[in-house]
């Protein structure tokens, strides 16, 4: 049972395609991951162009797998790199954001033997 992500957008697009569905799950669990790590080096560097860049990149897959708190958290990190705020400012809610991430990749690796 999904705790961490919903299905509910994929299996409307995919029009229930079992194989669409799978694809779009490897990618998640595959590119985001790697993503948010690129995300949070730019954090810490305070490099806001990058930062926005790997936020705004994730942001779609956030709200397709019905991600809506790592969404919300996901558009305070862009916020904040609009606004080139201090890096203390955002930690705790990059921090929740990869929390919120990375339960989703254990879970979708576990719900679907990836």
């Amino acid at each position: 049972m999904a705790l961490h992500y919903n299905l509910a957008k994929v299996h409307a697009i995919s029009e229930n395609d079992t194989d669409f569905v799978i694809e779009i799950l490897k990618l998640f669990v595959r590119e985001v991951p790697k993503d948010l790590l690129q995300l949070k080096e730019a954090i810490n560097g305070k490099n806001y162009t990058n930062a926005y860049s790997f936020a705004h990149k994730i942001k779609p897959s956030l709200d397709l797998l019905g991600m809506t708190i790592a969404s919300e958290e996901n558009f305070c990190v862009e916020n904040w790199t609009r606004e080139k705020g201090r890096r203390k400012e955002i930690i705790d809610t990059f921090k929740s954001l990869e929390d919120h991430v990375l339960k989703a990749v254990k879970e979708i690796k576990k719900d679907f033997n990836l």
